[in-house]
């Protein structure tokens, strides 16, 4: 007599599976909703600053490189490479992809 009572409790429950579903995935969507505006929305912010400052280098503007050194634009070769002087008289090619910061922007260098 108590059996077929506690069968019949059982098989009501089984029929609010979408409401379960939703329940049970609703966390997970909060979390990459969290995720989304504290890692990558602020990443890629941060990235398009990096590509517009890239885009706008000149001739005589200090930059830092990826590899921490300092170093001044003295020509710009192409859509990708520049050329820097890291010290009086040496001059090397970078690809713009490794600078890493433009501390000062300066007047176009004298010479060239």
């Amino acid at each position: 007599m108590f059996i077929g009572a506690a069968y019949a409790q059982g098989a009501g429950g089984a029929g609010g599976g979408a409401g379960d579903v939703f329940s049970l995935l609703m966390p997970f969507l909060i979390v990459i909703l969290i995720m989304y505006f504290l890692v990558i929305r602020p990443q890629q912010t941060r990235q398009k600053k990096h590509q517009q400052m890239i885009a706008s280098l000149r001739r005589g503007d200090s930059v830092v490189t990826a590899g921490g050194m300092h170093a001044k634009v003295t020509r710009i070769i192409s859509d990708d490479e520049l050329q820097v002087e890291i010290a009086d008289g040496v001059r090397v090619k970078l690809d713009r992809g490794t600078i890493a910061d433009v501390r000062s922007k300066g007047a176009p260098v004298k010479g060239d």
